[in-house]
């Protein structure tokens, strides 16, 4: 079974090399690989080797992604049907990070993941226009915490130690930003929950550019300050690669002509 987004594109032998080590194995073992991300031009893609580029069990592949702030690129993965049956349906409730719930779901399923460094996808990154974007929802802040909660349940399902719980409280620092300074109600639940696993949750701190607007007009200014300010760059710098790519192809098509 190959996950594939819609705008996102996988290196021609992708799926023959996974299937190839597949072979080796038997169909509870999950396959992924690296991804390189990039806007219009898929020749630019940048590929970054991250400590979950490694042949892992669940169980630590679970803690590295949640003690370090890491992610698997969904069209990474292929997954037998075996596995997939096994894992059940995607939670269509969930706005954002199904896909990583989901996988979570997997994981506890397969007998640990091997990667397969040659294969390659490319990830096209959506920036404010993607589905997973947070911003200031909260029907999406809400939708986060119950994926929250359910990451946290699956990793100590398979590890219950101090590192697990330590991870735990990492993945609830790390995300914390998206519920503050306005939704006092989840932030209250992330610090209960963090003390229950022996840390403390700290209030995120905004940098030098917006510390100032907090000074003077609240952290909710603040925070939709920042949010506008990364919106915008965000928008110019895939409306240049955008431009930077309509002249490659206006100029490879008058050389072929």
């Amino acid at each position: 079974m190959q996950w594939l987004d819609a705008d996102d594109l996988l290196a021609p032998d992708k799926i023959a090399l996974q299937m190839e080590a597949a072979g080796h194995f038997g169909p509870r073992k999950l396959l992924s690989c690296g991804f390189g991300k990039f806007l219009y031009r898929a020749s630019r893609a940048r590929f970054r080797a991250t400590p979950l580029w490694e042949n892992l069990s669940p169980a630590e592949w679970l803690v590295r992604k949640m003690g370090l702030d890491l992610h698997m690129q969904t069209a990474t993965w292929l997954t037998s049907r075996e596995l997939t049956e096994a894992a059940g349906p995607w939670n269509t409730e969930l706005l954002g990070d199904d896909d990583g719930e989901y996988f979570c779901r997997v994981l506890l399923q397969s007998d640990g993941v091997e990667f397969v460094p040659d294969a390659k996808v490319y990830y096209r990154a959506a920036g404010v226009g993607s589905l997973s974007y947070i911003g200031v929802s909260d029907r999406k802040r809400d939708a986060q915490w119950r994926s929250m909660l359910l990451h946290i349940k699956y990793l100590r399902s398979l590890e219950d130690s101090s590192r697990s719980r330590a991870a735990c409280v990492s993945y609830l620092q790390n995300w914390s930003v998206f519920f503050y300074p306005d939704r006092t109600d989840l932030i209250r639940q992330v610090s209960e929950l963090a003390a229950s696993l022996g840390g403390e949750i700290h209030p995120p701190r905004f940098s030098w550019k917006y510390a100032w607007i907090e000074s003077a007009m609240g952290p909710e200014v603040a925070n939709r300050a920042q949010i506008l300010a990364r919106s915008l760059r965000w928008r110019c710098v895939s409306a240049w690669d955008k431009a930077a790519w309509r002249v490659e192809q206006w100029d490879g098509s008058r050389r072929s002509a």
